[in-house]
């Protein structure tokens, strides 16, 4: 059965050209989840949506959808795009990528799409983008069904203690560790790990945090890099 849908709060993730003069959208969606949208006739010079269908833009998208990619029907930008341009563009193009890697179609999300406006909107204003980061990936990584645990040990269920070190091992969390022992370099302490599940880091749990983040999302995604990454170095 096909679904019309209008006025639907969204954004562009990525566009490359598709055939002649349209354009393939993936793109993120309050209601709806990523999903991927032909925009016909998007690229042409007197297309009325060539400006508009860019990423990191509040949109309203409309369109049908009768399988896996839908067409779009319409397209407004309802607010001025957040002022992107060095490290905080390439911590945008980080977290599009992120989320069409992460994401499955047609899974929404609404939580996480707030959390992604205000993720623009604080890179934007010259927010340190690390800890935007990192809160990010975490909500992402536990929306995409990665749930990460935090506040206990595995097997034991005790509490985490921010005063002791931890391994996380990502297919059942956080295992009490010792510094100084095999492996030391992959410890992360149990303040930082509350840090995080609390949304507020502080600066000095920030490395360690950004080594447990990049070691889960390289877990999860396997042997294909992110490019983001790649154009950023």
């Amino acid at each position: 059965m096909a679904t019309r849908v209008t006025l639907e709060p969204s954004y562009v993730l990525h566009s490359r050209p598709y055939r002649e003069s349209s354009a393939l959208l993936e793109v993120f969606t309050r209601g709806y989840g990523r999903l991927g949208l032909v925009a016909r006739g998007a690229r042409g010079s007197r297309s009325r949506w060539r400006n508009v269908l860019q990423p990191f833009r509040p949109l309203l998208l409309g369109w049908n959808l009768a399988g896996e990619l839908g067409t779009l029907t319409g397209a407004e930008q309802i607010a001025s795009p957040p002022a992107l341009a060095g490290d905080p563009l390439f911590c945008a193009l980080y977290v599009n990528e992120l989320l069409m890697r992460f994401l499955q179609r047609l899974d929404p999300h609404p939580g996480l799409f707030e959390d992604y406006g205000a993720l623009l909107g604080g890179l934007a204003a010259g927010r340190s983008p690390q800890p935007v980061l990192r809160v990010f990936e975490y909500r992402m990584l536990n929306a995409a069904g990665f749930g990460l645990q935090l506040d206990h040990e595995t097997g034991s269920g005790r509490e985490i203690r921010a005063d002791a070190w931890y391994r996380y091992l990502p297919e059942s969390g956080p295992a009490l560790g010792e510094p100084g022992s095999p492996g030391a370099g992959e410890l992360v302490s149990g303040a930082a790990l509350l840090a995080l599940k609390s949304g507020e880091p502080g600066a000095e749990h920030l490395p360690e945090l950004k080594a447990l983040m990049r070691m889960l999302i390289r877990h999860y995604l396997g042997d294909k890099p992110l490019r983001s990454q790649q154009l950023f170095h």
